[in-house]
């Protein structure tokens, strides 16, 4: 329990916020004005809540409070009055007695709903994704923009035409029928994996795991998986974000540090999770004329859970299914973890032929990833001066602190065996 009301209403707000928005939107059928509401109901909670008690139900409180201002809004506003009419008729029809009921069937789910919103084909697929990344995830503009390697500028004028392009098309917020969720299905995945990742390694913060997020992707992968039972992509997916979510207890030290794969302490990984994503991915391969790039993934996850050791990886089946992943999903990050791999068969140099290869282009310049994992590559060479100067290139762009932690740990130990001084 919390010790506070205050943190009390900000455990609510994290746990509930994504789902009373997407219902706002479902009642109001805009964006900007579903984001002010949910904005105001939880103004009016740290205000209400201190002195008259937490409702039973919060989110059904958040909801109808964020309705209530809503229509006051739109009733001040007799411009908009007539268009907006039947929205406020929409939104005074009974939402609280739909609330409870939310969870209970696939169907119900307001944010899923809202994916397949942000999922339509009308937009491309980059505004789907991040769209729903922010809309129905919560993650912030900036946070989006880095999983996108883009400025946040730039993204949040993406954000901009794609809600635009919602209102503008009269796009329905419904779940499609399952005979015609096919099209819209690789957006979806897309996005929900975007959830776990941002869930599983943050972007930007002091946490380097948001469990709350990690959570609500496999939910959200399990919905999907009762709606199309038996899609390889759905399933992929799934046994893929719970073979990584399996070690998660064993992937932060107890002061809070990154612990690297190989160093973690695998009786910590959690059997049963693991037992069941090893059961999707082989169910996943085994669907014929369907090769999903989740399953390849989600195969690479296992042959990593599957040994006891690191020194008991088979990497050269790790790289060979890299190599597959690569025709599936030719992108600058699968690159880079195929060189990570081909590290620990061919050796560092041939690994960092491939990532200098891959930084010439330009594409990846500002990924602090990609400039650690050059770093550790010319640390194993012995060029460590340059090994060095890769750490700190690696440090001016991670924003999340216990990956700058340890990329100052790496910069520390080089730094008195090197002839240059650190500068900034």
């Amino acid at each position: 329990m919390s010790d506070s009301p205050a943190q009390g209403i900000e455990e609510i707000f994290r746990r509930e916020a994504g789902r009373v928005l997407a219902t706002l939107i479902r009642l109001l059928g805009d964006f900007d004005l579903a984001e002010e509401a949910q904005q105001e109901a939880f103004a009016a909670a740290v205000e209400r809540w201190p002195s008259h008690g937490t409702p039973a139900n919060p989110r059904a409180w958040l909801i109808s409070t964020g309705r209530n201002k809503a229509i006051d809004r739109i009733r001040r506003d007799t411009l908009f009055r007539t268009k907006i009419s039947g929205e406020i008729s929409a939104a005074e029809s009974g939402v609280d007695a739909d609330i409870g009921a939310a969870d209970e069937e696939a169907f119900g789910d307001d944010r899923l709903r809202l994916i397949f919103t942000c999922c339509h084909p009308a937009l491309n697929a980059e505004g789907q994704i991040a769209l729903t990344l922010r809309e129905v995830c919560g993650l912030s503009t900036q946070a989006v923009a880095r999983a996108f390697l883009t400025s946040e500028e730039t993204m949040a004028q993406r954000l901009v035409r794609a809600k635009k392009k919602i209102r503008d098309a009269g796009i329905p917020y419904e779940t499609p029928d399952p005979a015609v969720l096919e099209p819209r299905i690789a957006g979806v995945l897309a996005v929900v994996y975007g959830v776990f990742t941002e869930g599983y390694a943050a972007t930007v913060g002091t946490q380097l795991i948001d469990v709350e997020l990690c959570e609500e992707a496999i939910r959200l992968g399990r919905l999907l998986n009762t709606l199309l039972p038996d899609h390889a992509g759905v399933m992929g997916l799934l046994a893929l974000m719970l073979l990584h979510d399996a070690r998660r207890a064993s992937r932060i030290s107890n002061s809070g540090e990154v612990v690297l794969l190989e160093d973690q302490d695998r009786s910590q990984w959690d059997r049963h999770e693991i037992s069941e994503g090893l059961g999707l991915v082989d169910r996943s391969l085994s669907i014929r004329g369907q090769v999903s790039s989740y399953a390849v993934q989600a195969a690479i996850a296992a042959l990593h859970v599957r040994a006891e050791d690191g020194r008991a990886t088979d990497w050269p089946q790790i790289v060979g299914l890299y190599e597959v992943l690569l025709r599936l999903q030719p992108t600058p990050v699968v690159e880079l973890n195929h060189a990570v791999a081909v590290s620990m068969v061919d050796g560092p140099a041939r690994a960092l032929d491939l990532i200098d290869s891959l930084a010439a282009r330009g594409q990846v310049t500002q990924y602090h990833l990609l400039h650690a994992a050059r770093g550790r590559l010319l640390q194993k060479l012995g060029r460590l001066n340059e090994a060095r100067e890769a750490y700190i290139a690696a440090l001016r762009t991670a924003m999340l602190e216990p990956e700058r932690r340890f990329l100052a740990a790496r910069i520390a130990a080089l730094q008195g065996i090197c002839e240059a001084p650190v500068s900034g």
